[in-house]
């Protein structure tokens, strides 16, 4: 019995280990020095970390040849035009094969699930054309069937298939670099460091002109305010004190003529 459950568990863990890590694409081409180029690429890339981590795909390979004509390209471009050739599904020769000719089929790549693809630009379209030959092109529209299928490489019935076909699928604007244009604002400002000095000293000038006009007409209002409000008030305190003065001055020359007519009386008697 013990040997039994020791044999059941071995069993066990290498099915669960085979099923993690169903292949290894770089393993898988260097069996072949045709596709040497596509191996390194795929490595330096790090697409075939990606691809070695799912489960059922189809690699559209490139020779030696066709991958010499994408020397020059950065690595994050390769990255992109290779991915393009990574479909994720199964697909051998033998079931491209029974595709309508009257019917294009519209396959899904890896370049799609990095979520940098735009206008199409992560599906390939495939179709029979001529006697029975399979050939690839981009899904974005106006685009050609530029590429055929030359052989079956290798596969692993529903888990891994190697196509090698004639050329590179042209993808158009996938070589540009237009996620590090739109989301980054140094672009822009680099493009128009001339137009902007040149607003913003405007709006500065503007503002300091505008802050102190109104304070300048703030005190010239409240200047004139109370002093016109105070020769109101005098002109009428002057109205209503002016009886006041003329008062007392009148009470005075009263006084003055009541002293002068008791002198007079007093002088009077005095001469009787």
């Amino acid at each position: 019995m013990d040997s039994r459950a020791t044999s059941a568990a071995l069993l066990l863990s290498f099915l669960l280990f085979s099923a993690a890590s169903a292949f290894n694409i770089t393993k898988l081409l260097s069996q072949f020095p045709d596709f040497n180029n596509l191996n390194d690429v795929l490595t330096q890339t790090n697409l075939a970390g990606d691809i070695n981590s799912r489960k059922t795909i189809t690699i559209l390979a490139l020779d030696n040849g066709a991958v010499s004509g994408l020397s020059g390209k950065p690595l994050d471009v390769l990255r992109r035009i290779l991915s393009v050739h990574v479909i994720l599904d199964y697909y051998d020769a033998q079931k491209l094969a029974r595709l309508s000719s009257d019917n294009t089929t519209v396959l899904t790549t890896l370049f799609q699930a990095s979520g940098a693809a735009r206008n199409q630009q992560g599906f390939i379209k495939v179709t029979q054309i001529g006697q029975g030959e399979i050939a690839f092109g981009s899904a974005v529209r106006g685009t050609q069937f530029d590429s055929r299928l030359v052989k079956s490489v290798v596969a692993q019935p529903y888990n891994i298939c190697v196509l090698q076909i004639s050329s590179p699928i042209q993808v158009p604007g996938i070589d540009a670099k237009p996620p590090r244009s739109s989301p980054s604002s140094p672009p822009p400002a680099s493009f128009s460091p001339v137009g902007s000095p040149k607003k913003a000293p405007a709006p500065s000038a503007k503002t300091p002109s505008k802050a102190r006009a109104p304070p300048a007409k703030k005190p010239k209002v409240v200047a004139d305010s109370p002093a016109r409000s105070p020769p109101k008030a005098a002109d009428g305190e002057d109205d209503a004190a002016a009886p006041a003065p003329s008062d007392k001055s009148g009470a005075s020359h009263g006084s003055f003529i009541g002293a002068a007519a008791v002198m007079a009386v007093i002088s009077v008697f005095l001469a009787l």
